[in-house]
């Protein structure tokens, strides 16, 4: 299976453009630069206030308030200080970067600022994890509207932390071939000792959501992983982010290629058997005749 990079590439490689352009001495120009991202996450790359030295990046999550409440600020602050700046109009975050004073570590600068949403979305899962660690069960539980109708929820036990991903599935199909996937996790499981405990619950949420106000329905999903300590310590917990944050967009995307596989399938065998069809069709056999008068006709059967 294909792993999707956790970071925009887009936008990773726009800055990289600039910032060795900026570094080879070259003419600054004007970016204007709009890129769409999973779960409705925008990103805007552009020049600030009409000066081509100065780039900014911004981002807009319909759901940023909700990660707010989980210390989003304080975490990226952390992460980016002093290339922060005030939210450009109509987004959350933005990032501002001088493109005459290049640091030495750009590429790390840049590598970084390519995972501005996974580093929003990862307050909420290291305040959890912290939770997790110092024993701390007295937390209300953490819900993030990330998607239309659907929802993440995070919760801390004295030994492990149970996130739950609610997912709408568009199609029939989508719930039959989601259903092999989860039962393919199971397996995985299975094979190696280490890896998380994996559920699926389809129509009715899992017993952790119940007496909430988590729907129901025949299209409506729940996959719920229970992580452990070695899940969530400090020398895992990237990882464990890195990877959990795209689980949705991870289901969903596998779930279209093989519809896609699928149906090439169908066409391929579908011209074969055309091509079987083709050459079992009888071959019309010419019969030459003559009339009374001598002439000749020739009538296909």
């Amino acid at each position: 299976m294909i792993l999707l990079e956790i970071h925009n590439r887009i936008v990773l490689d726009t800055l990289t453009n600039k910032f060795q352009q900026a570094l080879a001495g070259n003419k600054f120009e004007a970016t204007d630069v709009k890129v769409a991202d999973f779960d409705g996450v925008l990103f805007h790359i552009s020049t600030l206030d009409g000066d081509k030295s100065q780039l900014r990046l911004s981002i807009s999550l319909k759901f940023y308030k909700d990660l707010q409440e989980h210390g989003a600020d304080d975490l990226l602050r952390r992460e980016y200080q002093k290339y922060l700046a005030e939210p450009e109009e109509g987004y959350n975050v933005s990032l501002v970067y001088d493109l005459k004073s290049v640091p030495s570590d750009w590429e790390e600068v840049v590598k970084k600022a390519s995972l501005l949403k996974r580093n929003c979305f990862a307050s909420v899962f290291e305040k959890y994890f912290e939770f997790q660690e110092k024993g701390l069960e007295e937390n209300k539980r953490a819900v993030i509207h990330y998607r239309d109708e659907e929802t993440l929820y995070v919760e801390a036990k004295a030994d492990r932390v149970t996130v739950v991903f609610s997912t709408i599935f568009k199609h029939e199909d989508d719930v039959v071939i989601g259903k092999v996937f989860m039962q393919e996790f199971k397996e995985g499981r299975r094979a190696s000792h280490t890896a998380p405990q994996v559920l699926f619950s389809h129509r009715e949420p899992p017993l952790e959501l119940q007496n909430t106000d988590a729907k129901t329905g025949d299209n409506i999903g729940y996959i719920t992983f229970v992580l452990f300590p070695r899940h969530t310590c400090k020398a895992s917990r990237d990882n464990t982010i890195n990877l959990i944050h795209m689980f949705r967009d991870y289901l969903h995307y596998h779930i279209k290629c093989s519809k896609a596989f699928i149906h090439s399938r169908m066409r391929a065998k579908t011209t074969d058997f055309l091509k079987i069809l083709n050459r079992a069709r009888p071959e019309s056999k010419v019969v030459e005749k003559k009339t009374m008068s001598g002439r000749t006709f020739v009538p296909t059967i």
